[in-house]
Formats: C-alpha cells, sequence, structure tokens
C-alpha cells in the first residue's frame, strides 16, 4: 500500500469537506455568534489548508490496489472525523470529548457526551449536518465502492444481476452515487416540510431532525429528544422516515421509480419489517399489560423503528418504569438484527443475519439429510460458498467485538449493563444503550479511555469492521510503502 497515494486522495477529500463549514458559519454570522464563527472560520480554513498539504503526496499513478482502497475508505473517515472536531474544540470540548462526538456524528451513531444544551443555533445545525453528510458517505461507500471489491458478501448484495440495484447501481461510480444521494436528499427535504407544516416544529428543529433521520444518525437538539415535543403527530412522522432510512436506498429507488412491488417482494426488507413489527407488538403487549391501546403501539412502533435503523431517537425513557426489562428485550432484538444493506443503518445489517439463520437452519437439515442438495438462494439466485463465508466472518468479527469492546469498558470501570449496552450501541452505530447511557443520559460520565475505545469501536463498526481489520493483516503491512511500485498490495 502506497501512503503517498492515499493520503493525497483523503487531501482532496478535505479540500471538498472544507465547504461543509460554510452553512453553520453563514448561520453563526446571520445570528450575531461571533465565536461560533469564529470557530467556523478556523475550521473552515485549517481543513482547506491541511487538504491542499496532503494533496501534495499525490501520486502521478492514481490505479488503485485493493488494500489501497481500503486504506482511503478507513483513513479519510478518521481524519475528516479529526476536522470534524475543531469547532468542538473551539467551544469548549475537551480533546477526546470533542472527538467522540465528532466521530459519533459523522459515523451516524448519535451517542454524545453533550449534557449542556444550551449552544447557538449555529453549535446543533454543525452538530446535526455531520451526521447527514456521513449518511451520505455511508450510502456512496456501501452501495457503490465496498460492492466492487466484494468486502463482506456485499456482491452478493448488490449483484448486477439483482432487481433491486441494476436499475440505479450502474457501471459509473458517479452516476450511481448521484441516483442515490439525490433521493437522500429529496426524503430529506420531504421530512423537514411535514415537520413544519403537519407536526408543527420549529423550523430550525425540523431540519436538524429532517438531517439526523435519513442519516439514521439521532442527534436532536432537544435535551429529552423526541420525548421534549410531546406531540404524537412528531412521532408518526418520524416512525415513518426512520423506516426508510433503514431500507435498501437502491430497493427503495426502484419501488418509487416504477417496480413498488420490488420492494414487498424483497426478502431482507419483510424480515426487517417483520422483526421490527414483531418487537414493537412485544414492546405494546408487556407495556399495556394485556391489549395494547394506541399509546403502547405508537410508543412500542417508534422505539423498534428508532432502534432496528439505528436512528436512535427516543420517544420515552426506556431505561425508567414502566419498562420492564421483558420490554427492553424486545428491543434489544431490533438492536441486534439493524437495517437493510444499501441503507444508512449501522450493524452487520438485516440481510447477513437473516442469510446467517437460514445458513444455520441449512446445517441442521444436512445433519438429517446428509446426502441432500441445499442451496441458499437470495433475490433468485444461489449464494456461492465463498460469498457465505464472508457474510458469516463478518458476523462474527461483528459478535467478538461486541464483547472485546465490551469487556474493554468493564476493565475501565462500567458496570455490566453499561459496557455492554454501550458496546452494542456504539459498535452497531446505534446511539444509546441502558442504564447511564441510556435514551435521556449521554457518555460524558465515562472515562477518557472508555470513550477511546468507543470512538474506535463506531468507526470500525461504520467501517463494517473488515475494512479496518483488512488493513491490519500481515500481508499489507509487509508492503507498506510511501512511494514506488510493487507487485502485491
Amino acid at each position: 500500500m502506497r501512503f503517498a497515494l492515499v493520503l493525497g486522495v483523503i487531501g482532496k477529500i478535505l479540500r471538498l469537506f472544507s465547504l461543509a463549514f460554510l452553512p453553520p458559519l453563514a448561520l453563526a454570522i446571520y445570528n450575531g455568534e461571533e465565536h461560533a464563527a469564529y470557530a467556523f472560520s478556523v475550521a473552515a480554513i485549517t481543513t482547506l489548508i491541511c487538504g491542499y498539504v496532503l494533496n501534495l503526496a499525490s501520486e502521478k499513478d492514481q490505479s488503485f490496489r485493493r488494500s489501497e482502497a481500503l486504506g482511503v475508505v478507513g483513513g479519510s473517515w478518521l481524519v475528516i472525523a479529526m476536522f470534524t472536531a475543531i469547532p468542538y474544540l473551539m467551544f469548549g470540548f475537551a480533546p477526546v470529548d470533542a472527538f467522540f462526538e465528532s466521530m459519533s456524528g459523522l459515523t451516524t451513531t448519535g451517542a454524545t457526551i453533550l449534557n449542556n444544551f444550551n449552544q447557538t443555533q449555529s453549535f446543533f445545525l454543525w452538530r446535526s449536518m455531520s451526521q447527514w453528510f456521513g449518511g451520505l458517505g455511508v450510502i456512496a461507500l456501501f452501495v457503490v465502492i465496498l460492492p466492487q471489491l466484494g468486502v463482506a458478501g456485499r456482491q452478493i448484495m448488490f449483484a448486477e444481476s439483482s432487481d433491486a440495484t441494476t436499475d440505479v447501481v450502474s457501471p459509473s461510480v458517479r452516476k450511481s452515487a448521484r441516483n442515490l444521494w439525490l433521493l437522500y436528499v429529496l426524503l430529506t427535504g420531504l421530512e423537514i416540510l411535514l415537520l413544519i407544516f403537519v407536526g408543527n416544529m420549529e423550523i430550525f428543529d425540523s431540519i436538524c431532525h429532517g438531517l439526523t433521520t435519513m442519516s439514521a444518525g439521532g442527534f436532536s437538539p432537544n435535551p429529552h429528544s423526541i420525548a421534549g415535543y410531546a406531540s404524537p403527530t412528531i412521532e408518526w412522522i418520524l416512525i415513518s422516515f426512520m423506516i426508510i432510512s433503514g431500507m435498501s436506498f437502491p430497493l427503495l429507488y426502484v419501488g418509487l421509480r416504477r417496480r413498488p412491488l420490488a420492494v414487498v417482494k424483497d426478502g431482507e426488507f419483510r424480515f426487517y419489517l417483520g422483526t421490527m413489527l414483531f418487537a414493537a407488538l412485544g414492546v405494546a403487549l408487556v407495556l399495556s399489560g394485556g391489549v395494547p391501546n394506541l399509546e403502547s403501539v405508537r410508543t412500542g412502533l417508534f422505539q423498534s423503528a428508532s432502534l432496528i435503523s439505528s436512528t436512535g431517537f427516543a420517544s420515552v425513557d426506556y431505561t425508567a418504569a414502566p419498562w420492564t426489562d421483558s420490554a427492553r428485550m424486545f428491543l434489544i432484538i431490533a438492536m441486534l438484527v439493524g437495517g437493510c444493506a444499501g441503507s444508512a443503518a449501522g450493524g452487520p445489517k438485516a440481510i447477513r443475519n437473516l442469510l446467517s439463520l437460514k445458513y444455520m437452519w441449512s446445517e441442521l437439515t444436512r445433519t438429517l439429510h446428509p446426502r441432500g442438495v441445499l442451496p441458499l438462494r437470495h433475490r433468485g439466485k444461489v449464494i456461492p460458498n465463498n460469498a457465505m463465508r464472508s457474510i458469516l466472518n463478518l458476523v462474527l468479527c461483528y459478535a467478538c467485538t461486541y464483547i472485546v469492546v465490551a469487556l474493554l469498558l468493564v476493565l475501565l470501570g462500567s458496570n455490566f449493563v453499561t459496557a455492554f449496552s454501550a458496546s452494542l450501541a456504539c459498535v452497531g452505530n446505534i446511539g444509546p444503550g441502558f442504564e447511564s447511557v441510556g435514551p435521556m443520559g449521554n457518555f460524558a460520565e465515562i472515562g477518557s479511555a472508555s470513550k477511546i475505545v468507543l470512538s474506535i469501536g463506531m468507526w470500525m463498526g461504520r467501517l463494517e469492521l473488515v475494512t479496518i481489520l483488512a488493513l491490519l493483516h500481515p500481508d499489507v503491512l509487509r508492503h507498506l510503502r510511501w512511494r514506488g511500485k510493487f507487485n502485491r498490495s
């Protein structure tokens, strides 16, 4: 892997990203927020200059090897998170806190250390925008780039033969990304308009929540999240868009364009929606103690949609009474299943969990019928063994990472419930956990070392672990170069 080539590309991305500071800068100037305007000016100029400096390392040979492409993906997310943190530093955050909040935003996790919500509008706009830009990057990365590399079985999820993708994921990376980004922008705008004119939410709050819903992020300018608005209408609007944010964007594109039945027929979508409805019904039954009423149904749907899509909004404090462990169990199921491949949701994705369950059932059946031919299928196509191995490897990597991060947090002083829920929430890019890191709490009180561990977990989880772990493989480390040519990656 040639460091010069990787850094040069990251420099180009940084130069482009420096423009992201302009909207909050303009808002700060308009509102007369002098310190905020200074903070965003410094951030924009610093990012632009550093982007130019890194770009000086560019190589004339722009042909990418697989390891270099993964290096750009992993490195750009990490470096951009560092520069995204500059405004937080200027607002008085400690360096570790600033990086945690920045990484949480860019990875669309939604975990926060913020306990003082007496901040400027430009601050909250930047916080929301970081998640929205993270969602843009996720769509391009997971739908367009990683399938080209065959990372973690994504060549199966977005194969050219799939009806859900042929109309949108074209051979042209730019065209594919443009189609999906346009859908992303239109849905964001539609949600904002509905929140303003139907939900009667303030314009600024509507913009912030529109940005953080479609990105499956979950940051809110209200310290009590959606519970602070006490509006069933707002909750119903957000339930709809949280469900959409966890759907496959290529599949949604095809469904909206001309084949709506393609959405209903998709096995992953049915598994995703079915799990969410199962969790919602379970929560409603437990909360009502019998026949569910409209309020318990709405609460169950909201929290299930929020956690399965990894958005992380909260309409209630599900760590307090009348919530019981039985109700929270259904939420954990939603958190573990996750959203669809091709969405902005975090975690191993519903399709991998579905195929893993199918594989387990297939192996159990094979025990009874050892000579039987039992191929696994997805969208009518047989899944090759190498792709299935990649999928199982990623699911196992997620399980191991959840455990390792949780154990590290326990060693650093957290209790078991906080540690394991924080690990699931951050590595799965969900946001809130349980107990002190629950929906009405935050991560401010955990130690700096724990925040660093969780920040790394968010970064690795957002890039689906394998992207980062592959870069640590000895075959890559043995061939690290600044410049030059060599045969292997």
